[in-house]
């Protein structure tokens, strides 16, 4: 059960930042390094004026120490949008509510991040999978004033069902050609080879994976007893006698799942953030802003 001296929405830091490793190629001009030149932003370079053709920058100091006498002029870096998307797992497993409730949780995510991202001046799209793209939680990324609060209603009052997570390997289509920022929130209960599909189908974009992850489901489990469990994904309950080599067995599976999530999300450059009952702000915001998780 849920604890409710824990608050699992506690308020979300003012401003949740996003910080690329690479520059975006977008023309709209934003909040993020871009590959463009424009009038403001980072200094790049200084480059000779007939290959850069702005005389409004002229650059007289290195113009005057030029022996061939040419001409100089500075250039920056355009700052630009980006496009960002949460992909959310939506399967039965996500339907799970122990120490805490992973569909709020990931509403509580989208919420925050759709706000950062609309302060940035960025689109923002969502878009719910289970074994196959949800249509009603499928948002094209848009920067419209208010129109996260329609995504965000329908996220909340979704109920998991499905089983299967292959649905966001068909959600890649949907989001489309140029990088974007893409954060993968799910809980991860899937195989290796389903997960590996997952993030090739993605691999062309910057992916953030957010696992979600409930202590009531393992870690709390006792190491003796007679439990009734239930697996989400089918429905199928049964009766288990737990014992201490049983659980030890099952925690070494969960650590083996972590690991091959880390090694695969490594290899497309994020390692993954984990979520463990509630949300710290503090710590996500560390992690964006390009810290470790």
């Amino acid at each position: 059960m849920i604890d409710p001296r824990r608050p699992e929405d506690d308020a979300p830091p003012p401003d949740l930042p996003y910080q690329l490793a690479w520059r975006s190629s977008e023309v709209r001009a934003g909040a993020h390094r871009g590959k463009r030149e424009g009038a403001g932003g980072f200094f790049r370079d200084v480059a000779p004026l007939l290959r850069s053709p702005d005389p409004r920058r002229l650059d007289l100091r290195v113009s005057a120490r030029d022996p061939f006498e040419g001409l100089h002029v500075r250039r920056f870096e355009q700052k630009a949008t980006v496009t960002v998307y949460a992909l959310v797992d939506v399967s039965a497993s996500m339907g799970f509510r122990g120490a805490s409730d992973k569909m709020r949780l990931a509403a509580d995510l989208c919420a925050a991040l759709a706000s950062a991202v609309r302060r940035a001046g960025d689109a923002f799209g969502l878009i719910g999978c289970d074994a196959e793209v949800q249509k009603e939680l499928t948002f094209l990324a848009t920067r419209a004033r208010g129109s996260e609060v329609e995504m965000l209603r329908r996220l909340r009052n979704f109920t998991p069902r499905g089983a299967g997570t292959g649905g966001m390997v068909d959600a890649a289509a949907l989001v489309g050609g140029g990088r974007k920022v893409i954060f993968l929130i799910s809980d991860f209960y899937m195989p290796r080879p389903e997960i590996e599909a997952i993030f090739g189908a993605l691999a062309r974009h910057d992916i953030i994976p957010i696992v979600l992850s409930d202590t009531a489901e393992l870690e709390r489990l006792p190491r003796w007893g007679l439990l009734s469990l239930t697996d989400l994904e089918v429905g199928r309950r049964r009766l288990v006698v737990m014992r201490p080599r049983l659980w030890e067995a099952w925690q070494r599976r969960s650590g083996r799942r972590r690991a091959d999530l880390k090694s695969i999300a490594g290899r497309y450059g994020r390692t993954p953030f984990v979520v463990e009952d509630r949300i710290d702000w503090e710590r996500l915001s560390g992690y964006l802003a390009g810290g470790v998780a």
